[in-house]
């Protein structure tokens, strides 16, 4: 499957570490192999055809997707700070889904 960066996320990406680059880069390869069939712990579905990648580490990563035109858009990524995901952030990842 053909997987498709926000600007914004890959300016995310640029900015961790080289230990959580490869993390992410790890778990973006398994969604390009598995696709939709890519489930937990790597991925989880949200609401509405919005999913997120997980990536566990000393800092949780999270890049909300969606499925378009036989490709993953990855629309927004963050750092997980709390056990619930933050409403701002859901709602930036909605916002971006919706301008596809």
């Amino acid at each position: 499957m053909r997987i498709e960066l926000l600007n914004s996320v890959e300016t995310f990406i640029e900015g961790l570490n080289e230990k959580e680059i490869a993390k992410v880069i790890r778990t973006i390869e398994l969604l390009e192999e598995f696709g939709n069939k890519l489930g937990m712990p790597h991925s989880k579905h949200i609401a509405n055809g919005l999913l997120e990648l997980r990536i566990r580490g000393k800092r949780e990563i999270r890049i909300f997707y969606c499925f378009s035109k036989n490709k993953a858009v990855l629309l927004h990524a963050f750092i997980k700070k709390t056990q619930k995901t933050p409403i701002k952030e859901l709602n930036k990842a909605i916002t971006a889904k919706d301008d596809l």
